[in-house]
């Protein structure tokens, strides 16, 4: 880059976000760390610096307007306006239909949906006043459907069309905007659902390697490269495109 950027980054206190962060970092970026909670962004930020990186902790829940207008304001301050907006916080609440609540359902609409809308609205005013930007949407391959995830599975499925329309809109302000789909990757949240089955997670990952062409689960870092490349200049003419990320053929 020829001059230093902001990227803004949520969910990433651990898993892919954080992965994504310390990546982006690398690449050359200031990088705000937004989670739940500023302490648990703080351990991502502390390791950016540690390496020689500029990065703070921002403490936001992105499905919160009033604190959602309030972090990317004080992410501005601090480290210069964001212009690239990596939207990866999200929650899983999976149950079969006939047991999912109606919380269960509207909480991952809520975090992943919402959180991204919110978010993507209050970053585009920096990014079309700079005349670029970058925005990366999290989306999964459980968007094409997966059982016991009709909450999760409607929430990508939805960040894709999302994502096609803000790159219609947004796209001659400058602005990119595409989707990383990422198959099973290993992260804390995939050990959570192997303990909430009752599966041994070593046992989980050896039988979703075996269904994958390249036989092996993904890694966070995995993710974190696709989404370097949608950031990077020379992706200045892929937009409104959604990437799997998953050892194989899956859209």
């Amino acid at each position: 880059m020829t001059d230093t950027r902001t990227a803004l980054v949520t969910g990433a206190a651990r898993g892919i976000g954080a992965a994504t962060a310390r990546r982006l970092a690398r690449d050359g970026y200031r990088v705000a760390v937004l989670d739940l909670s500023e302490e648990a962004a703080e351990g991502t930020a502390a390791a950016i610096r540690e390496d020689g990186g500029d990065a703070v902790s921002v403490g936001a829940d992105v499905a919160d307007e009033d604190a959602v207008t309030t972090a990317v304001a004080h992410v501005a301050q601090t480290l210069g306006p964001p212009t690239v907006l990596v939207n990866n916080a999200g929650i899983l609440r999976d149950n079969l239909l006939f047991r999912m609540t109606t919380a269960d359902f509207d909480d991952v609409l809520r975090v992943h949906l919402r959180g991204a809308f919110l978010m993507s609205r209050a970053v585009q005013a920096h990014q079309v006043e700079a005349r670029w930007g970058r925005v990366v949407n999290l989306s999964s391959t459980s968007a094409l459907g997966n059982r016991g995830q009709a909450n999760y599975a409607a929430a990508k499925a939805g960040m894709q069309g999302f994502t096609k329309t803000l790159a219609i809109e947004l796209g001659p302000f400058g602005v990119t905007v595409n989707a990383v789909a990422p198959g099973f990757i290993e992260t804390e949240m995939t050990r959570a659902v192997a303990e909430r089955v009752g599966v041994p997670f070593e046992e989980l990952l050896a039988a979703e390697a075996k269904a994958v062409p390249v036989r092996r689960v993904g890694q966070p870092d995995d993710i974190a490269a696709a989404v370097s490349f949608f950031a990077s200049e020379e992706a200045s003419f892929v937009s409104g495109q959604v990437l799997y990320v998953a050892g194989g053929p899956r859209g």
